[in-house]
């Protein structure tokens, strides 16, 4: 549910996926991804990367960041009617232009913002509502816990199905349990990184034993940050002895890695496979 797949920097520093990545993931029995990129849409290329890598579900979306045009319903309504296949799936707050990371202790720069005086604005709402109307993923990105929390009461009213609490315990937007329990009462799945979830002596184990596996995903299947490598051969092995010594069993374990992620992506209901 959380690919990356942006270019390197100009520099060549920031390495991410490239399409062998993708080619070693189909040939793990990967059943499908969802590319992301905090600077450009990636449905284009999920629709690309389907005709050139048939029998993989590839889907794409967009992050509502400066470079993708800020809060900006004109891109998510482009993605959700104008691609053939609609491979466009899910629609993410800011991330590195939320404000939250556009303030110290970060660079001050500037940021899309989201709410004003503790509401919503407008725009967020237009967005909201385009996400609603084409049943698409409302995704949190690294906005503020509060306004993150703001989102899911507006897109659970607006009648949003399908939505995200992106890195519920990392980052700037990092919420406390209190918060991430009423994310997920307010409908939203929990996210957590593959990276960092035997960190810190396991404390995301525990967090997602008191929300419930059945609304988490694992995602961020990176085990070495640079250059980005994807899942070594024996980290998905590791990872899954680690949640087994935690007490996790393998349904458990089903839910967070297939079954909500399925759902999410519409994929429970039938063996789709994109051709």
């Amino acid at each position: 549910m959380h690919f990356h797949m942006d270019p390197r920097l100009a520099d060549g520093a920031h390495d991410e996926a490239v399409i062998e990545t993708i080619r070693i993931a189909q040939a793990r029995g990967i059943r499908g991804l969802v590319i992301k990129s905090h600077y450009e849409p990636t449905s284009t290329l999920a629709y690309h990367l389907r005709l050139e890598l048939p029998n993989i579900d590839l889907f794409g979306g967009v992050v509502m960041n400066r470079s993708n045009g800020g809060m900006n319903v004109a891109a998510v309504e482009h993605m959700a009617t104008e691609v053939y296949g609609a491979p466009g799936k899910v629609v993410w707050m800011p991330a590195n232009d939320s404000e939250i990371e556009s303030t110290p202790p970060y660079p001050k720069k500037p940021f899309v913002a989201v709410s004003r005086d503790g509401k919503l604005l407008p725009e967020t709402k237009e967005v909201i509502a385009a996400v609603a109307k084409y049943d698409l993923i409302l995704a949190s990105g690294h906005i503020a816990p509060q306004e993150a929390l703001m989102v899911f009461r507006e897109g659970r009213s607006q009648g949003v199905h399908r939505m995200i609490a992106t890195h519920a315990m990392d980052l700037a937007g990092k919420m406390n349990m209190d918060q991430i329990l009423e994310a997920a009462k307010l409908g939203a799945i929990v996210e957590f990184d593959f990276r960092n979830i035997r960190d810190e002596d396991g404390v995301r184990m525990d967090a997602i034993r008191k929300i419930g596996p059945e609304r988490c995903l694992i995602s961020e299947f990176w085990t070495q940050k640079s250059p980005r490598v994807y899942a070594a051969l024996d980290g998905v092995g590791q990872f899954v002895d680690a949640m087994h010594a935690r007490g996790f069993t393998d349904r458990e374990l089903d839910m967070m890695f297939k079954d909500n992620p399925a759902r999410l992506l519409d994929l429970s209901s039938t063996e789709h496979v994109v051709q």
